[in-house]
This record gives C-alpha cells, sequence and structure tokens, in this order.
C-alpha cells in the first residue's frame, strides 16, 4: 500500500508517536487503575513517545507500516488479585485505543469534510507531493491503527489476543494456549513470512475500512 516517500513517512512518523503512545498509554493506565503500580514504577504511564518506542519496530514502521512499541511490564499476580478479569482488560486496553483513534480519525470523512476518493489518490501520487495531504495522513492513519488493532487481537503470545483469548476460552482450549505460548514468536514469523497473516487480517481490515471511511 505504501512506497517509502517523504509524504508516506511523515504519515508514518504521525501513526508512530501518536497511536503507538496510546497504546502502550491505555495498557499503563489499565494495569495502574487494577491496582498494578509496575507500569508507573517503569515509568510507563506517561504520552510521551520515547517512553515506549521501539527503536526497531519504530524504523519497521516508518519504511514499512507496521512495526512495533515496548511492551508494557505488568505483575499478572497483583493484577488477579484485584480482579480475574483484570489481565484481560489490560491488554484489550491497547486495540481498544487503536479502534477508538482509527474511529475519530474517520468522522471528518463521515461528515464529508474529507474525501476518501482524494486520500487514494494521494496515496497513489505520494511521490509527487512532500507533504502528505490531510485526507492522506487521516486514511494512512485510519489504516495502520486498524492494522494494528487486529494484529494485536491474534491469539498468539506475546501479542494481546493471547490474554484476552485465555480469559474467554474453556479451559481445554487455555491450555492449548499454554501450549503453544512459548512457541509463539516463531509462530508469528512463519505465519508472516509464508504470507498466511493476510488472509487473516485482510479482510476484516477491509471491511472496517469500509465501514469507517466508507
Amino acid at each position: 500500500m505504501f512506497d517509502l516517500d517523504p509524504s508516506t513517512l511523515i504519515s508514518h512518523l504521525f501513526v508512530l508517536v501518536i497511536a503507538f503512545s496510546i497504546h502502550e498509554f491505555a495498557h499503563a493506565w489499565t494495569a495502574n487503575y487494577f491496582g498494578d503500580d509496575t507500569p508507573r514504577m517503569n515509568g510507563r504511564l506517561t504520552l510521551n513517545p520515547l517512553s515506549h518506542l521501539d527503536p526497531i519496530g519504530s524504523l519497521l514502521l516508518l519504511v514499512a507500516g507496521f512495526g512495533w512499541a515496548k511492551p508494557v511490564p505488568v505483575n499478572p499476580y497483583a493484577l488477579q488479585r484485584r480482579s480475574p478479569a483484570a489481565l484481560m482488560w489490560v491488554s484489550l486496553a491497547g486495540p481498544l485505543s487503536n479502534l477508538m483513534l482509527a474511529i475519530l480519525a474517520a468522522i471528518p470523512f463521515r461528515l464529508g469534510l474529507l474525501s476518501v476518493i482524494d486520500a487514494q489518490l494521494a496515496l497513489f501520487t505520494s511521490d509527487s507531493h512532500f507533504f502528505p495531504t490531510i485526507s492522506q495522513l487521516l486514511y494512512t492513519f485510519i489504516y495502520i491503527n486498524l492494522l494494528l488493532m487486529l494484529f494485536n487481537l491474534l491469539p498468539i503470545a506475546p501479542l494481546d489476543g493471547d490474554k484476552i483469548a485465555e480469559y474467554f476460552f474453556p479451559p481445554a482450549w487455555s491450555r492449548f494456549l499454554d501450549t503453544i505460548r512459548p512457541y509463539g514468536p516463531i509462530i508469528l514469523l512463519v505465519i508472516v513470512f509464508l504470507g498466511v497473516l493476510r488472509y487473516i487480517i485482510f479482510p476484516p481490515l477491509t471491511l472496517l475500512m469500509g465501514l469507517l471511511v466508507g
């Protein structure tokens, strides 16, 4: 979808600073709400991007449109003492923040203040201008936020979806998650490099983009 040109890099930088910081802050704030001060003690209860951004994940986001931030450390035992659902809510907070950001960014499109066609044309001709148009900037912001949300909801460790699924799955399925959890990063690498991920994420991503921006 994206090419390496100044307007695309600026759009990705915008997503990196805002979406990633809010995603990790949402994890930290929710954990703190449930009585776990681990994020606060580690300096993660902040919107300061420097506290959340991972160098490699940030570089990949800039050049490839997909990356990651530093995980927020939490104490599962402190959370479980407060509520059995606390760890699930802490995990869900990040993807939910991406969804809310995408919805907010879609409002100008839904109100007719910005054109989806103009945004898509700007993306295809992004190498012809240095700065992104507002429609291109917000369209990219919506797209990557939804992509991050859907990816993080996959029930594979170390993604947020692992702990969310563990809470809702029946015991037998939860035990299966326990079995594959040590191999989670390898499983993710395999499905990414084999191209399987596009068949999992892009159908709901296309549906959500249509619902939000038309």
